[in-house]
């Protein structure tokens, strides 16, 4: 898959003043995640100060200089060298998280549409979410808003035409080929099929957000009973997420 997302098949637009966008191929795929976060990585490891910060898309890297570039081309040539660069970069931890979720109709308001027009029952269309792993791509739309890959392509589902002004925090929606939480109350299109107590962003935490690039998600289905239970618990800060190493 390597010899697929070689350099000659980047594009490298100016994005503003003091950023450059890369792409790659225009599709949703984990290996093109993990050649687009090594190639972060490389530019992070990266001494001096030409480098801000970096932004993760589904297929795409926006580099974000300190200051003004002059000579966009020489920028470019820079990135491919580093790009091309065949070291070994030092792997990254990252983690399996569970996701506990409630699946009751109080919450999945949208289950019963869901279930008359994909023709499955609520029951399967639990099942087939919550059996499913999930890898984060990146993070954005909200902070705290993870986009997920990896739904089953039978709970395909088109996003509302016309979006809910206040969708609660911590719904768990599906639309078109994505599922994802929302991490605040927000306006959104998704079809909500869920809930969980979770907070997905809390900017008292040191990483206000728990979840990065490469990592992984299950969802749990629980209980009603249980979701208010473990919403006390993450109310009075007594909960922790349970997570499992992937790459140890």
């Amino acid at each position: 898959m390597k010899e697929l997302l070689l350099d000659n098949t980047l594009t490298y637009k100016p994005f503003g003043a003091k950023a450059i966008l890369i792409e790659w191929k225009p599709i949703i795929d984990e290996a093109i995640l993990q050649d687009i976060l090594e190639f972060k990585d490389k530019i992070k490891d990266q001494k001096g100060d030409t480098y801000l910060d970096s932004i993760v898309g589904y297929n795409s890297l926006t580099i974000i200089f300190r200051d003004i570039f002059v000579n966009f081309k020489q920028e470019v040539t820079k990135l491919k060298a580093i790009y091309a660069v065949n070291s070994a970069v030092e792997q990254k931890q990252n983690f399996l998280w569970e996701i506990p979720v409630c699946y009751d109709l109080e919450f999945g308001i949208d289950l019963k549409e869901m279930s008359q027009s994909l023709n499955l029952e609520i029951s399967e269309i639990i099942k087939m979410h919550s059996e499913s792993v999930y890898t984060v791509f990146f993070i954005g739309f909200l902070p705290g808003f993870l986009y997920l890959g990896g739904l089953n392509s039978k709970l395909y589902f088109d996003r509302k035409p016309n979006p809910r002004l206040n969708v609660e925090r911590g719904a768990v929606g599906i639309g078109g080929e994505q599922t994802g939480v929302y991490p605040v109350n927000s306006a959104g299109g998704w079809n909500i099929i869920g809930k969980t107590p979770i907070n997905f962003f809390d900017v008292g935490e040191k990483k206000p957000c728990f979840a990065k690039s490469g990592d992984r998600i299950k969802f749990i289905s629980i209980t009603k009973k249980e979701f208010f239970k473990l919403e006390n618990l993450v109310s009075d800060n007594s909960f922790q997420l349970f997570k499992t190493v992937l790459n140890d």
